[in-house]
This record gives structure tokens, C-alpha cells and sequence, in this order.
């Protein structure tokens, strides 16, 4: 009898420490995809930041009778690609979705810079102080992006290592935690934008 009880006592100990684990497993994965979903808000926000910017830089920019038109137009066309895709947590699961949703930021950044370029070309252009407040705003949202980037960047090596550990991966799938992508800076990114407001 004695020996039973034992066996009960023994069987119950473990069933619970395995129940802590499990606990303790689960509860760590959600607080870390938590820190990744709070990082890819404030990235999304910046980017509907960027996105908010562009039409009243364009618009800015129309008043010049002499300003290249299909500079302008390849920026709003690039705004609206990007613009319609969010960054959602079914986008970073899904290394295809991550991909286009990338390819659309990055042809908006390449507008972006090939916009700077034009604007050198016209002084008057580069004076009006609308059109330089919101050039300054674009920037300061360009280094928030990045910022931010690198933050989800953290945050996803921090959650992605966690759910491939052992035990964490046993019990990742059958949770459905699933790795998500990481950013990764566009072709041409390592040469800084320059944006020159002198006249």
C-alpha cells in the first residue's frame, strides 16, 4: 500500500513540474511575441507617418510649374503600393507577404531619394519653407524607421531564438508560435540620403 501511495505521490510531483514547464514555456513566448507585436505597432506607425507626409510634400512641390512630373508621380505611385499593405502579424509570419511588403517600402524609399536628387535642381524650390519643414519631417520619419527596425529586429531575434530552444520548440507548434522575418536594409541603404536645405 505504502508503495502505491508513493508511486501516486511521485506521479503527481511530476505532473506537475511538468505543468510548470509547460506554464512557464507558454507564458515566456507570449510575453516575448507581445514585445515583437508592440515593436511592429511603432514601426507600422511610422511608416502611416511617412505615408501621411508624402501628399502634402508632393502637393508642395506642384506649385512649381518647372518641377519634374513624373518625379512626383513615381513618389505618390510608390506611396500607394506601400500604402496598401500593413505590416500585420500574418505578414511577419509569412516570409512571401514579409517579402512584398518590404519591396513596397523600399521602391517608396528609392522615390523618396530620387525626389531629393530632383530638388537639388531647383532653388526656389529648396527656399519655400513648407517644402523644407516637410523635407525635415520626412527625414527625422526616415531615422525613426530605421530606429524602429532595429528595435523589432531585437525584439524578433529575442522571440525567434526563444521558440526554437529546446523545450520551448515542442511546445512552440503546438501553440502555433511561429518564427517571424526579420527587416533587412535595401540595396543601396549604406549610402545615406542627403537632403541639402541651403539655397
Amino acid at each position: 500500500m505504502n508503495r502505491l501511495i508513493w508511486i501516486a505521490l511521485i506521479l503527481l510531483l511530476l505532473g506537475g513540474c511538468g505543468f510548470v514547464t509547460v506554464k512557464n514555456n507558454y507564458n515566456g513566448m507570449v510575453v516575448l511575441q507581445e514585445e515583437v507585436n508592440k515593436q511592429q505597432g511603432a514601426l507600422q506607425s511610422q511608416y502611416q507617418r511617412r505615408a501621411d507626409l508624402i501628399p502634402n510634400l508632393v502637393e508642395t512641390a506642384k506649385g512649381y510649374a518647372n518641377f519634374e512630373q513624373t518625379t512626383l508621380t513615381q513618389v505618390s505611385e510608390a506611396r500607394s503600393r506601400a500604402g496598401s499593405l500593413t505590416l500585420s502579424k500574418e505578414v511577419l509570419e509569412n516570409p512571401a507577404q514579409f517579402q512584398q511588403f518590404m519591396q513596397s517600402q523600399n521602391q517608396l524609399t528609392e522615390a523618396l531619394r530620387t525626389l531629393r536628387s530632383v530638388v537639388e535642381q531647383y532653388p526656389e524650390l529648396k527656399a519655400n519653407e513648407n517644402f523644407r519643414t516637410l523635407m525635415a519631417q520626412l527625414e527625422g520619419t526616415e531615422n525613426r524607421i530605421a530606429t524602429e527596425r532595429q528595435k523589432f529586429n531585437e525584439a524578433a531575434q529575442k522571440y525567434n531564438t526563444h521558440i526554437k530552444q529546446f523545450p520551448n520548440n515542442l511546445f512552440a507548434g503546438m501553440f502555433s508560435f511561429r518564427e517571424v522575418s526579420y527587416f533587412q536594409a535595401a540595396a543601396g541603404a549604406e549610402q545615406a540620403p542627403q537632403v541639402n536645405f541651403s539655397n
